[in-house]
């Protein structure tokens, strides 16, 4: 068996090319089964000239076993003494991280090992980091997607090869063998490895997959459930390589991309396959920096009907802080604007004109200019939804700063009547998480400023301006 599975592992790195790229490569040990095996089989392959690549063992502590976690840390550092090879550890608070962002400690520690191995590949040179799973985590992985809902992408379960940002590459060298073979090959060469006690805490989903429901599919299978799982795997990764060719001319042809949105031709668009679509929708999302973790295909299937429907301006806002909208003929993918929540005051603020003034967490600048077109137009090419221009001239001072209150009107610039402020940021189709952080800025008569969206019409600049009020809201720093 030894020799067989390091042949096994051998043959399947030259077929997918997991190490064609040379550079140093960084391995991620636990100490568990898997990974300690994978340490043993990268050291042969590598003695045997199958493999060029300098290794780097790294190993993450989560910190979530106490003593255990330690003894985990000691066992692989002393592996690798008796290996001769490099080895570095990093220690990560995973149940602090989990608690600050309320997230699960199985997804938190995920997050945190990833990053804290892409990290420690930089960190040490490496420009590839080998990953021990295998195909009954390969298995696992299916069957959880499956649970929640996933499409053909999803069904690929875990590749050989990811690339990650700054170009580092993810390989799993040991996808084409079962864990019983590995523990065959552990056994059969007197390698110890650790054995980790939640790994048998079914309350854990994936334990859970692992222990009693794969068990009783296998029951009811005519075959090896694994290998049929794995399969079908390797199936939908073909079917996926097809449907990207397919999706990467039609992006050239419909896509237009900046750092904020990316927009569709609604009907190019709807014209595709459904297959080729989702996987459109799902890379505009990836570009604007939404991530995937959270996404499941009921999203996927929204945003289809959303770019069949007639009605413009309608949205839905998906995870990942990402808003989908139907425009006319077009439908756009959009970073919700995030405006920091204000401390929320019952009474008004009188602005300094010129000068500062604090209201509650933000800090209004005011500041005095005489009016020049050269000026202006620097102005408008400098200007965001946090700087405003008004003319001084149709200012009724004292100006004060006040959270919005329903009944709010104000004539919107542009417009020729008055609006209620809360209809007109509805009409707007302004976003809920912009509307409800809304400032108002006001004189001795009106509103002035429907921060950080609309101005007045009564108090813009003319070709009679003579004197500019400029005002600037953002974050106080104190």
């Amino acid at each position: 068996m030894r020799a067989g599975l390091e042949k096994k592992v051998g043959r399947f790195i030259k077929s997918e090319g997991l190490f064609d790229s040379g550079g140093k490569v960084l391995l991620a040990v636990s100490g568990g089964a898997d990974s300690t095996a994978l340490l043993y089989v990268m050291c042969a392959l590598r003695a045997e000239g199958q493999l060029d690549p300098e290794l780097v063992c790294a190993h993450i502590n989560h910190q979530l076993r106490g003593v255990e976690a330690d003894e985990d840390e000691r066992f692989v550092r002393g592996q690798c003494e008796e290996l001769e090879m490099p080895f570095v550890t990093r220690r990560i608070d995973v149940r602090g991280f989990a608690r600050r962002n309320k997230l699960s400690t199985e997804t938190a520690a995920r997050k945190l090992r990833h990053e804290a191995l892409l990290d420690t590949a930089k960190g040490s040179g490496c420009d590839c980091i080998a990953m021990a799973h295998q195909k009954d985590d390969n298995a696992e992985t299916l069957v959880q997607r499956l649970a929640r809902g996933t499409g053909f992408r999803g069904l690929g379960g875990i590749w050989p090869v990811r690339v990650f940002d700054g170009g580092i590459r993810i390989v799993r060298p040991m996808l084409c063998v079962v864990r019983g073979e590995v523990e065959q090959y552990l056994n059969g060469r007197g390698i110890e490895w650790r054995r980790d006690r939640t790994n048998e805490d079914v309350s854990f989903r994936r334990n859970f997959i692992r222990h009693r429901l794969l068990p009783e599919l296998q029951k009811t299978c005519g075959g090896d459930i694994v290998e049929e799982l794995n399969e079908l795997s390797s199936a939908a990764q073909r079917f996926y390589g097809l449907l990207c060719r397919a999706a990467d001319e039609v992006w050239r042809q419909t896509a237009e991309c900046t750092e904020e949105q990316v927009t569709f031709d609604c009907e190019k668009f709807s014209a595709q396959p459904k297959p080729v679509k989702v996987e459109m929708v799902r890379r505009a999302l990836a570009m604007l920096g939404g991530g995937e973790r959270n996404l499941a295909q009921g999203h996927f299937e929204k945003v289809l009907c959303l770019a069949e429907t007639k009605t413009n301006g309608r949205e839905i806002d998906l995870p990942g802080g990402i808003t989908a909208r139907r425009e006319t003929r077009k439908i756009l993918f959009v970073r919700r604007r995030v405006v920091p929540e204000p401390e929320k005051l019952t009474e008004e603020v009188e602005i300094a004109v010129p000068g500062q003034t604090r209201f509650g967490n933000w800090l209004v600048k005011a500041k005095l200019l005489n009016f020049s077109e050269e000026a202006f137009a620097e102005f408008k090419a400098a200007k965001t939804e946090f700087v405003e221009w008004f003319d001084f001239d149709k200012l009724c001072l004292p100006l004060k700063v006040r959270d919005r209150a329903a009944g709010d009107k104000f004539l919107p610039l542009g417009m020729a009547s008055e609006k209620k402020v809360g209809k007109f940021l509805t009409a707007q189709k302004v976003l809920r998480e912009v509307r409800e952080k809304i400032l108002v800025v006001e004189d001795r008569e009106k509103i002035i400023w429907a921060w950080p969206v609309r101005m007045s019409e009564q108090v813009k600049i003319s070709g009679q301006t003579k004197r500019i009020l400029q005002l600037t809201i953002g974050r106080s720093e104190v």
